[in-house]
């Protein structure tokens, strides 16, 4: 065990646990250099001089996965000739969408676009305009941008690994540009970076996660809502996600995913069933077409003549695109492990338009329904999710509905699914990260980085809650954005060069059996 542990290991772990440390200072022994507010400054410098970088950046990964699904490359596989999946697709879809968005969809379902509809990112709020804006830019946000991130990563850490059996780690993909440089401490620096993002991006995610299961117990069960009771079920969760890690990819996280699905399909089938199932349908149609037409636009949206929308677009789009970046070293490796066997075309548009159409039916479902009950039914949902935070709208949502309480508690148990899935996935991929691509790492390697993310999330709640999640993510998405970048044009030349010998083996194998026919 101790053979497959790197350097990266050791450097990427003393770097976190530095930074638990300095989290945990009071700010009496650190008035000026405390964790938050040296993060808040770092994050609003990036935010204010490079919002453009991330629109730009995000947009571009679209692009180009786009590119791939029509280009000569469609057809190589992510791997042997002979490679088959390893997962059906309903198991493959589950995974990817489990590790891939759970929490946030959940979090974010109701809350986003009853919050855009109350501030939309142009216009007077409360309206039908306002209504269709804030679903529109919720399809945005958890669309297509954020499934190309995830699907650029993956493709290169899955082709290289298993097409070329290089070592499964994201410093392996830029070997075609740089060559042994990166076996050495340019490869470290690269892959501890990688480990830097995927922790705090995650930590954002588990931050949610226990925001939100906490805001439910206090909505149903009058419990006080607290950073003791956040902390507790941070506590009480990392017990049970560390468990599945330790049982491994085929039993703890393929049969929680497969349970994240069922879920989660329930209770949508369910609010779409007794909710304004008429206007919903209406209201996906019109907004998904609308998300379609305008994503150009909105992709590239910045409003430099206008201060109120330039905010908006900081606090919403740039805060999300900063948040995939650095989901993305997590995810990827995860999608790129469990996708040995499917070609470029199939994996693209699996990754980009199943996941895509899935969340866009799931904003329209919860969100729709918040919205329609506030215009005509005056529930008054989003004076509860102002006065309350994000974290209740979904209860605020389901109380409105037959069965709500019930049906609450199964949505608690849904986040704490997805909550374990997402931190198991987390523990697999930075286990595999840190053990020079190891597809089965030592449960001593999953063990410590399960405590590590656990605590980090919980020292971010404990210095900021909300703020200080979202902050951590745009200042680690930042270096790693510039490392996708390269990736891109690497994959491309060693696209290019297996293209080339592809078309040479048919020819010699075209050569071949006209001699063979001559004789």
């Amino acid at each position: 065990m101790k053979k497959s542990i790197t350097n990266v290991f050791y450097i990427s772990v003393i770097i976190v646990v530095l930074f638990i440390i300095w989290g945990i200072i009071p700010e009496e022994i650190l008035p000026n250099g405390n964790l938050n507010d040296v993060t808040t400054k770092i994050q609003g410098f990036i935010v204010d001089q490079f919002g453009w970088f991330y629109l730009i950046s995000a947009t571009g990964f679209l692009v180009f996965s786009i590119y791939l699904i029509f280009s000569r490359y469609g057809k190589i596989k992510l791997g042997r000739p002979d490679d088959e999946p390893e997962f059906t697709y309903v198991t493959w879809f589950a995974m990817l969408f489990s590790a891939g968005m759970g929490i946030g969809l959940v979090f974010w379902g109701v809350a986003e676009p009853l919050l855009h509809f109350n501030t939309p990112p142009f216009g007077e709020g409360g309206t039908a305009e306002a209504a269709k804006a804030g679903m529109k830019y919720s399809f945005l946000h958890w669309g297509l941008h954020p499934w190309a991130v995830y699907a650029t990563l993956a493709l290169a850490l899955a082709y290289f690994k298993f097409r070329k059996q290089a070592p499964g780690v994201v410093s392996s993909t830029l070997l075609p540009l740089f060559g042994d440089k990166l076996k050495g401490t340019a490869g470290t620096a690269v892959d501890s970076i990688v480990v830097f993002a995927t922790v705090f991006g995650v930590a954002t995610s588990l931050g949610f996660g226990a925001i939100q299961i906490s805001g439910g117990l206090s909505y149903l069960f009058d419990i006080e809502q607290s950073i003791q009771l956040q902390l507790i079920i941070i506590v009480i969760v990392t017990v049970l996600f560390i468990a599945s890690t330790i049982s491994g990819l085929g039993k703890g996280i393929k049969y929680l995913s497969n349970t994240n699905l069922i879920l989660a399909l329930l209770l949508m089938i369910f609010v779409f069933i007794l909710g304004p199932t008429g206007f919903i349908l209406d209201f996906f149609t019109t907004t998904f077409g609308s998300y379609i037409q305008d994503l150009p636009s909105m992709s590239l949206r910045m409003s430099p003549f206008n201060e109120q929308n330039m905010e908006w677009t900081n606090g919403w789009t740039i805060f999300y695109w900063a948040w995939w970046i650095a989901w993305a070293p997590f995810v990827g490796t995860f999608i790129a492990r469990v996708s040995r066997g499917r070609t470029v075309r199939e994996f693209v548009l699996g990754v980009l338009l199943v996941p895509t159409i899935i969340g866009a039916l799931w904003f329209t479902v919860f969100g729709g329904t918040a919205i329609n009950f506030d215009m005509y039914n005056g529930t008054n949902i989003i004076e509860k999710v102002n006065t309350l935070g994000e974290e209740v709208a979904l209860f605020a949502m389901l109380e409105h509905l037959p069965l709500g309480t019930i049906v609450s508690v199964i949505g608690i148990l849904l986040i704490s699914t997805f909550f374990i899935t997402s931190a198991d996935s987390a523990t697999l991929v930075l286990g595999m990260q840190t053990t020079g691509g190891n597809l089965d790492p030592a449960n001593s390697v999953k063990f410590t980085w399960g405590i590590i993310q656990s605590a980090t999330a919980a020292v971010l709640l404990w210095q900021g809650g909300l703020g200080a999640l979202q902050t951590a993510s745009i200042i680690a998405a930042f270096p790693f954005c510039i490392i996708l970048i390269l990736i891109v044009i690497s994959l491309v030349k060693a696209f290019k060069d297996d293209a080339k010998a592809i078309e040479r083996h048919r020819k010699k194998k075209i050569i071949k059996e006209i001699k063979g026919n001559i004789k």
